[in-house]
């Protein structure tokens, strides 16, 4: 007997089983995700909680006439499945494979590309309003999760859908999760109408008891009314999504299907904008992921039977490094507290939350608050440590710059994930905070090159009075080679080695790359320089300026964009001087970089040992006299 899945090539297709279908079809897809997960890694436990949801969603709807945009998007494996991508299903998340998330570019199913929380109602009102003065007829569906709705765009985006009233559906699914528990007042709020399904019955039994009573025409219309509103003000607390402008629907079991097909086949015909509040279990059918969603939110691969990573989870990296020496430096300084957005576990921090409860702050994906809260705390004499993705941070840009940077506060930023992070793609690579910090007044940007150094800069950091962000890697440290604690100071290079053919400036996790590429020149008698750079601002522009004027030429090696980035950083400092160099800029093109392994991004866009090789060979060879600025730009 052939397996449901197999005849699912177009949403359409679900039309053609009977609805008892259904649930096997949702069983399949779950086994299906969890093979295939195993093998490539990914967001398992938030896809498997939506797996009826979204077959209920196609079932109902006619896409992609009918456009339905999730929200982040890391719950669209089962979206892929059910819409032509499951033959290509065993590339996900690999190099040239399909994307982790919605993409416009892979399929016509998917009407807007994400990866960031809170940004679905927008973009759905958006097409909304788009659809609405082309004169077309088809229904726009937001599904977001508790987590993404406690970010502030998400409320400016109900805000105005329920202003302006077009016909609109958003779906919320409650799981108490985003990446971490859900935290706050509004996930309070939401955990308060989970308990009370009591509400929708109650309003259903009202309108019957209404309808009964005859003649009363627009009396009884406006009655039914004010009891709807009297009723949910009472039941549910405090009205919000009926007060935003919304006709609010649920809770209802987001795991029932017959439940779901019915209530979307009703509420699709409605006009004006519809809230349908959905109960789901993160990690749903997989008890490892059921038992711990949060390490199932984005797991590498794993043993299907015992649930247990592949890699055994044993090695050391950037993020407990920072995490455990952040405790000890915690233990000493009373001043310093911690801040994350949504990212306790995923930065580390959670392990501060253990030991200090009352000096950490969780506040949901709401990055713009976390920087300004911070600040806040900074100028109250606290010591804040916001630990964040180097991808995220990009949300609080505006507060950096003018609640943090502007007035001189020193809070701290542990940037995570700088860099390529790989498979979750171009929505996630940190290879912009360089370019978006540099420019900025008063800011330290230091980058070490192992986990040594990084807790050198962060115990340094606690000390300076200005604002200072620590970009550091996703992954495993590099060994690290025993040395002497120095004391650290903004803008203080560290020469490796010493060469007289030339010198690579290398930054962070570019360090090792640059050593080996020396190493290996050695030995054909190429005496090639490490400069391990340390900080992009401020530059140790004394060495840069002192390399410069030997008149031998400079590669600037960096894990980021080419475009303002570290290379630049060089080129201005030299420029500014007046000293005529050769530099080769090494980093990363001025494009959005596909999702994929971080090695064989490196090794695609030349910053694996070879590709760094190659171009430092070339620059080498060219043995031009160099009269003036010399500017090629690599990659």
């Amino acid at each position: 007997m052939p397996k449901l899945l197999d005849q699912i090539n177009k949403p359409s297709d679900l039309k053609h089983l009977a609805t008892t279908q259904l649930q096997d079809l949702a069983d399949e897809v779950r086994h299906f995700i969890i093979h295939t997960v195993s093998k490539t890694g990914g967001h398992l436990a938030s896809n498997l909680g939506v797996v009826e949801l979204t077959i209920a969603l196609h079932y109902c709807l006619n896409s992609p006439r009918d456009k339905i945009i999730f929200d982040v998007g890391h719950q669209s494996y089962t979206h892929k499945l059910l819409t032509g991508r499951k033959g290509a299903f065993s590339t996900l998340r690999q190099l040239d494979g399909l994307a982790g998330f919605p993409r416009r570019e892979e399929s016509p199913h998917d009407p807007f590309n994400t990866g960031h929380a809170s940004t679905s109602i927008s973009a759905a009102l958006g097409m909304a309003v788009s659809r609405d003065l082309k004169g077309e007829d088809h229904v726009v569906t937001a599904v977001i999760g508790d987590g993404a709705l406690s970010g502030g765009m998400a409320f400016e985006a109900l805000n105005h859908a329920g202003h302006l009233k077009n016909n609109l559906l958003v779906i919320l699914n409650s799981n108490e999760m985003s990446i971490s528990p859900s935290v706050g007042a509004m996930a309070a709020y939401l955990n308060r109408l989970i308990t009370m399904p009591i509400y929708n019955r109650l309003r259903e039994d009202a309108q019957e008891l209404l309808s009964r009573i005859p003649y009363l025409g627009h009396q009884i219309a406006a009655l039914a009314k004010r009891v709807e509103d009297g009723m949910k003000n009472l039941v549910v607390p405090g009205g919000l999504f009926q007060e935003l402008g919304f006709r609010y629907f649920g809770p209802i079991d987001g795991h029932n299907l017959p439940l779901l097909i019915e209530t979307l086949g009703r509420i699709k015909e409605l006009k004006g904008p519809i809230f349908l509040h959905v109960v789901t279990r993160k990690g749903k059918g997989y008890r490892p992921a059921e038992e711990n969603p949060t390490y199932f939110h984005g797991s590498s691969p794993f043993e299907i039977k015992t649930g247990q990573p592949l890699d055994n989870g044993k090695k050391v990296t950037y993020t407990k490094v920072f995490a455990e020496n952040l405790v000890e430096l915690a233990k000493q300084d009373r001043r310093i507290v911690a801040i994350s957005a949504a990212m306790a576990e995923g930065t580390g921090l959670n392990l501060f939350n253990q030991r200090f409860p009352d000096r950490f702050f969780d506040v949901g994906i709401s990055e713009s608050h976390a920087v300004t809260l911070a600040a806040g705390m900074a100028a109250e004499g606290l010591r804040p440590v916001v630990a964040v993705y180097s991808t995220f941070l990009q949300r609080g840009y505006d507060q950096i710059c003018h609640d943090v940077c502007l007035p001189d506060f020193p809070v701290i930023f542990a940037l995570d994930r700088a860099g390529l992070v790989g498979e979750d793609g171009p929505t996630h690579q940190g290879i912009y905070d360089i370019a978006y910090l540099r420019h900025l007044p008063n800011i330290i940007l230091a980058v070490p090159r192992d986990g040594f150094e990084l807790r050198l800069m962060l115990e340094a950091a606690i000390t300076w009075d200005h604002p200072v962000a620590i970009r550091y890697p996703r992954g495993k440290i590099p060994a690290e080679a025993t040395r002497v604690r120095p004391a650290i100071e903004p803008g203080q290079a560290e020469v490796l080695c010493e060469g007289d053919d030339g010198v690579i400036f290398a930054l962070g996790n570019m360090v090792p790359n640059a050593l080996e590429v020396s190493r290996i020149l050695s030995e054909e008698n190429i005496s090639v320089g490490v400069v391990n750079a340390r900080f992009v601002k401020p530059l140790d522009k004394e060495l840069i300026l002192k390399m410069g004027q030997k008149k031998r030429p400079i590669i600037t090696l960096e894990d980021h964009t080419l475009t303002g980035g570290f290379g630049s950083a060089v080129l201005e400092a030299l420029a500014e001087a007046g000293v005529a160099a050769g530099v080769k800029r090494l980093g990363l093109p001025d494009k959005f970089i596909e999702h994929g392994d971080v090695e064989s991004l490196h090794r695609r866009y030349g910053l694996d040992t070879e590709g760094i090789l190659k171009e430092v060979r070339e620059v080498l060879s060219q043995k031009v006299a160099v009269h003036g600025l010399k500017l090629e730009i690599g990659n």
